[in-house]
This record gives structure tokens, sequence and C-alpha cells, in this order.
């Protein structure tokens, strides 16, 4: 995550046109299934890892919640995320989501949307979030699943004929770093396995209350051509939690 592409010009200018970019949650496929597991946030205190342009946060304070702080690496994410936010109840913060260190008891709920997979150290990550977090406090995150990370170009095997033939998986145990293509520009992920994924939250003191590997819904794919290719291999992984 301390490699921040997003404020490279021309990479967060693809970035800031893509349909989740410019649409917010309703732009986001996953939303749908990570929204219902999001916990009351009525008088909550929420910390957001790698907030980006602070759509959580606004839903959150949009649903009660008593404060939030997002936390993110790039000054052009943060700069739009406080362009876009008008609540005093947020607070954003430049900073590595690594680096991260609140006083005991300080959030009620964490999030956080697909960062963790730029993020050598989920164990280390985890024990910073249950050091901050209240006990029985909510952890919800989403990364990319480690099907999707696993092989590290991150695009489907192609025939002949242009015609997508499979999605390769390669190296699946063989956790670190990948050079990911993500919208043409090269970029560094780390793949974690399921298996590290749930074994780090379980071995920093959380409950692990729900997993989802989210589909597309009916709409999206009857709207977008290509989205029913998005059956044919999980793209995200998503995880609620408790600490204990």
């Amino acid at each position: 995550m301390k490699e921040n592409k997003y404020d490279d010009e021309i990479f967060f200018e693809k970035y800031n046109g893509m349909e989740r970019s410019k649409k917010g949650l309703a732009g986001a496929g996953e939303w749908p299934a990570l929204q219902k597991l999001m916990p009351d946030f009525t008088g909550k205190r929420v910390l957001d890892l790698g907030c980006g342009f602070g759509w959580h946060c606004r839903y959150a304070v949009e649903q009660g919640a008593a404060s939030v702080i997002g936390v993110d690496l790039s000054k052009n994410m943060l700069r739009e995320a406080k362009r876009m936010t008008d609540s005093p109840k947020i607070e954003y913060l430049l900073m590595p989501v690594e680096d991260i260190d609140f006083s005991a008891n300080s959030f009620d709920v964490v999030i956080s949307s697909l960062t963790f997979h730029y993020v050598k150290s989920f164990q280390a990550i985890c024990e910073k979030i249950s050091a901050c977090l209240t006990t029985r406090g909510h952890f919800i995150f989403s990364v990319e699943h480690p099907v999707f990370t696993a092989y590290g170009s991150q695009d489907w095997h192609y025939g002949d004929k242009g015609e997508k033939q499979h999605w390769p998986v390669d190296r699946y145990f063989n956790e670190g770093p990948r050079n990911a293509s993500f919208l043409g520009e090269e970029i560094v992920k780390y793949h974690k396995t399921l298996t590290t994924y749930l074994n780090d939250l379980l071995q920093t003191g959380f409950m692990i209350n729900a997993i989802i590997e989210p589909q597309p819904e009916q709409a999206m794919l009857d709207a977008i051509p290509d989205m029913r290719d998005e059956l044919r291999r999980p793209m995200m992984l998503i995880v609620a939690a408790q600490k204990q």
C-alpha cells in the first residue's frame, strides 16, 4: 500500500472514469452484498481504511454514525473525498493504512473496501484493528478474491479468436507480490490465500460472522453484456467479523 499508484495522474484519471468512481456505491457491483453485512451505525464511531472517495464514510453518517475517520494514502483520493463531503462528523487522514496507531476502544466499527490486497501483511493490519476496536466491535471488509489474485496478470486466457477460454490460477499457495494489470497500468498487489485471510482473523481475536463471494445481481447481468463472465470465477471476497 505504501507504493501509491493512485497519485499517478494518468492512472488516477483512468480510475476516476470508472463507473464505481462516478456512481459511488450504486456503481459497485459488490455493494448489495456488502451492505447486507453492515451493522447498525447509530451512534457508532467508525474507521474506514482505504476510504478512497469517502463513499462508505458518508454512508455511515447517513445511517446515524456519531463520527467517522477515513484513512487513505492518496492525496488525489482524499481531495475528491473532501470535495464531496459536507459533514462535520467525517475526518480524513492522509496516511498508509499500515501506519494507523489509534488508542484502545477508539472505534465501534471498522470497514474497508478493496484495500487489503495492496497490503503485504494482513495479520499486522488485523492486530492494529483489534487494538483500537471495542470488544464485540464489528470489522467488515472486502478484498479481491484469492482466485482472482493468484496468477498475477488478472486477465482471462484467450483463444485464437479472442474468446475468453478460462481464468488462469497458478502459484496459489505462493503468497506475495504480483505485478497485475489494472486499467492498462502495472500495479503491485499482494496475493494471500483464503486460509491466510480467515486464520489471521481468528488468530487476532476475531469471530467470523459471515463470508460472501458476491455475484452480480440480475439487473447488472441483464444490463452489461460481459457481466455474465463474472459468474465463471469469483472476483471478490467479503468477510464480516467481530472482536471477541
